[in-house]
């Protein structure tokens, strides 16, 4: 397609078929790595970073149900030995103390 401008032919850069970029996943079903570093809220599903987890204590091996991101420090309950220490987001478990996460 062509048009005149002023007496001068110039073809429609707009109307041209641009290259297309290629994916190097599916949109709909994006691969878990990829959805684990994206934000909370910008997720195909939303869901949030934190959880419950059970952590034993290397001491007494007694079993506690701790926040992912406790903001104060978690003792245990029978030996008062610190399981785990707040930082600015998760919370840092203690050398020896080993957790799994809580399921419903």
């Amino acid at each position: 397609y062509q048009r005149r401008v002023h007496g001068d032919t110039r073809e429609r850069s707009r109307l041209r078929p641009q290259p297309k970029m290629p994916l190097d996943h599916d949109m709909l079903n994006p691969p878990a790595t990829y959805e684990e570093k994206l934000h909370k809220l910008k997720r195909l599903v939303q869901k949030p970073n934190s959880f419950f987890m059970d952590v034993r204590c290397s001491g007494c091996f007694q079993i506690s149900t701790v926040f992912s991101h406790a903001a104060s420090v978690v003792v245990c309950a029978t030996c008062n030995t610190v399981l785990c220490q707040p930082t600015g987001g998760k919370a840092r478990l203690s050398v020896g103390c080993s957790f799994r996460k809580k399921v419903d």
